[in-house]
């Protein structure tokens, strides 16, 4: 059955949690991270429950096209198939790390790639118009940054970020990158085209470890007024303005009566630009996002 992709942009509005729900190192709760590349991510069952949720307003029936039934049991039990059962036509991929926000001593904060997680998003972004060539790794530690970047000292030509303090120079594709993702975004927002930089592998490898939200909570005894013996936790978050890609694909309907081509789930999932709720901690305002397929575009795949 031929399938048709379309990619998205997540655009995390508030802190992110999207976790693992237990860790065995100093952080209590920390983010979900891919096992060989530590590149954080937000899973794909993630979104497609807050999607299916989302979506609710639609006909019972396209909806239950686009998401398949609900179970009636969770857990292993739920897979016996049921008369009438069927797939759901929408399949979520997971959402990757693209540019992670990073306080700068120049233009508040930086975008902050690199060449493998943009390579990496390449593979996703496959087939778009006016998707930006590779970046090529670079030869040493440094930064590469577009013209008019607000981040860089215009003497020294320095990136300051945190703790780092990085050559930088201006290359055409940073540019190309910035413009081609924020093609997703409202007219009226274009401060990711000063904001966004390019570090080699090595130093955004660092701050994949160090430049994520870290925040210590408590639980208060309401008779006491002191703090709960042993609830005291950590709690990793994706920072505020992360971006991460990812890719939904649809075939048509598996729904006997319910007849929707590829095309038509897609615009159902993708009902514009969509703000949704995504992972833990939404009581304490975490996991508003924003999400966006580049206007227009699709392509087919066959598996």
């Amino acid at each position: 059955m031929s399938m048709e992709i379309r990619p998205y942009l997540l655009h995390a509005l508030s802190p992110l949690h999207a976790g693992t729900g237990q860790s065995v190192g100093i952080i209590d709760l920390p983010i979900a991270r891919l096992r060989a590349t530590n590149i954080p991510f937000v899973p794909g069952s993630s979104l497609k429950g807050v999607l299916r949720e989302a979506r609710r307003s639609l006909p019972p029936a396209e909806w239950e096209a686009l998401f398949g039934p609900l179970r009636e049991v969770s857990g292993a039990a739920g897979d016996e198939a049921r008369e009438g059962d069927h797939a759901g036509a929408l399949v979520v991929g997971d959402a990757r790390l693209v540019a992670l926000p990073v306080r700068s001593f120049l233009g508040t904060f930086a975008w902050v790639s690199s060449p493998l997680l943009l390579e990496l998003a390449r593979r996703d972004l496959a087939g778009l118009d006016g998707l930006p060539g590779r970046m090529k790794r670079l030869p040493a530690t440094g930064a590469r940054v577009g013209a008019g970047s607000i981040t860089v000292s215009p003497k020294q030509r320095r990136l300051l970020l945190e703790d780092l303090d990085l050559d930088a120079q201006v290359e055409p594709a940073v540019d190309a990158w910035a413009r081609f993702l924020s093609r997703t975004w409202p007219e009226e927002e274009e401060g990711l085209r000063e904001r966004f930089a390019v570090v080699d592998d090595e130093t955004m490898s660092f701050l994949l470890e160090t430049a994520t939200q870290v925040e210590t909570r408590v639980r208060i005894d309401p008779d006491t007024g002191t703090v709960v013996q042993g609830a005291l936790w950590q709690e990793e978050s994706l920072p505020a303005e992360t971006l991460l890609v990812g890719v939904l694909a649809a075939g048509r309907s598996l729904r006997r009566g319910t007849e929707l081509s590829a095309t038509e789930v897609l615009e159902r999932a993708l009902k514009g630009t969509a703000l949704l709720q995504l992972g833990g901690k939404a009581t304490v305002g975490r996991g508003r996002c924003r999400l966006a397929a580049w206007p227009g575009v699709s392509r087919e795949a066959r598996p």
